[in-house]
């Protein structure tokens, strides 16, 4: 099925991938009675075979008949700039700017997540010198799927997990982590962390187009939490924002002025229209369709964070808003629906995909698009990213916990609410490895994904007319 053939078939819902509420709640009954999830299962490109790197000959996935990859950035490498290549590959986008094709990548760096002398992954205007975490930006050849140069765009943060693109092309990084001067003392082991120079738990906004390390503001506006994704509406300049925590807000950040995040602007966290405190986690029926509302909060950059990574969260809770579970990936489409993923959410914690549905300036409806009925179909959705020119939804697994004996995939739901394998993690080497910052390229020919312990970027290509739902 070609693209257009694609979007004309989902055409007759206007929801788009709201169109999986309409059955999925019956095929949840049938597992439940049956055990039988075929119901759930796309063709998608077909089954999945161990597939060599064309440029490296390894075998790091598996891949459907007529896909190819070449392996990118692997850490430790010497980059352009005479920098190490920083480990953690996390989330990351791509960008054109002007003829180049350009990826910025986050490194989940976290330095035991205490401070460590040169720490900083770059030479200079480190944030904070004694932090390893930041950015590196990637230049591609777009006919070969090569590596061009690269060189480290920000430098001082602390475990960059996601982030997301702005509409004025640049990628908002975002720290997953509230760490700062207070050291911290867990009770169970007496470990200590924190102790830094500077308060951490921030957004920092890199431009595509820079070609060194940017000087980094902290968008301390935009609050201070367990940051995980963002999603920027281009039309209204909102900015989504998740949280990476067992008790997560939605938020969205309601600038002052359109694009300049620096200038300030209005926190706030999603409610459940006439049911304060809503808990999302478990007990919800797949399709599931909720009036939503904004509360405002007061303080975004608690000093309390420093020692309570919920402070953010615990003034939304107290105003009546909703409860998640580990929120993770967002994208955004064009008509400003937001999908998001709560990683652990669900009854069988396998996770779970939400979208919101903004209906005016402070209304909006937020849906449960897909559930995870078991692990076989989908289990821990982290990073997402949209397939150009349709509603496929690319999802990142990220099973890679003690205890977990899953073997992490790219996933694809489709509007029909199945889902599709596109991806195996088949490295030997780092068999546990989670997929992190799913991206294509603007063109939509390219897939761009890591594998975060094996510290490498993968670029995937073949025919993307073909998918099967």
């Amino acid at each position: 099925m070609d693209r257009r053939a694609f979007l004309t078939n989902i055409s007759l819902f206007s929801g788009g991938l709201a169109l999986a509420c309409t059955s999925l709640g019956r095929r949840a009954d049938v597992f439940a009675q049956t055990g039988d999830l075929s119901a759930f299962k796309a063709g998608g490109f077909g089954e999945l075979f161990p597939t060599k790197a064309k440029n490296t000959g390894e075998t790091l996935l598996s891949l459907p008949r007529g896909f190819e990859y070449n392996v990118l950035g692997r850490v430790k490498e010497e980059m352009s700039d005479g920098r190490p290549t920083p480990a953690a590959h996390d989330g990351m986008w791509t960008f054109q700017v002007k003829n180049e094709l350009r990826l910025v990548r986050n490194h989940e760096v976290a330095g035991r997540s205490l401070p460590q002398e040169n720490a900083g992954i770059g030479r200079k205007n480190h944030y904070d010198e004694m932090a390893g975490g930041g950015t590196t930006t990637l230049v591609i050849d777009p006919k070969t799927n090569t590596l061009m140069r690269d060189f480290v765009s920000l430098s001082g943060t602390l475990i960059n997990c996601a982030g997301g693109p702005t509409p004025w092309g640049s990628w908002i990084t975002c720290e997953e982590t509230t760490l700062g001067r207070t050291v911290r003392t867990r009770a169970s082991d007496g470990r200590k962390t924190g102790g830094f120079p500077k308060s951490h738990g921030y957004c920092f906004d890199v431009p595509a187009s820079a070609n060194s390390e940017v000087n980094p503001v902290p968008l301390k506006a935009m609050g201070r939490f367990v940051h995980e994704a963002v999603a920027v509406d281009k039309k209204t300049g909102i900015v989504y924002e998740t949280e990476d925590y067992s008790t997560a807000g939605f938020y969205r950040f309601i600038p002052k002025r359109n694009g300049r995040l620096a200038e300030g602007g209005v926190l706030q966290m999603l409610a459940v229209k006439d049911k304060p405190e809503y808990d999302t986690r478990t007990g919800q029926k797949a399709g599931t369709s909720l009036p939503a509302t904004w509360v405002t909060i007061k303080d975004p950059d608690p000093e309390s964070a420093d020692v309570d990574p919920i402070a953010v969260y615990k003034q939304g809770l107290a105003l009546g808003g909703a409860t998640f579970s580990r929120l993770e990936g967002c994208d955004i489409d064009e008509r400003g629906r937001v999908y998001f993923t709560a990683t652990s959410g669900g009854d069988k914690k396998g996770g779970q995909i939400w979208m919101f549905e903004p209906t005016g300036r402070d209304a909006g409806f937020l849906r449960l698009l897909f559930e995870s009925p078991d692990k076989q179909i989908l289990h821990m959705p982290d990073n997402v990213c949209l397939m150009p020119a349709s509603e496929l939804l690319f999802i990142c697994e990220d099973s890679d916990y003690a205890g977990q004996e899953s073997v992490n995939h790219i996933r694809i739901l489709t509007p029909e609410g199945k889902m599709a394998d596109f991806a195996r993690n088949s490295s030997e080497q780092f068999s546990r490895s989670e997929f992190a910052g799913s991206t294509f390229s603007p063109d939509g020919k390219t897939l761009f994904v890591n594998l975060q312990l094996a510290g490498v970027t993968l670029a995937i290509w073949g025919d993307w007319s073909r998918f099967k739902t």
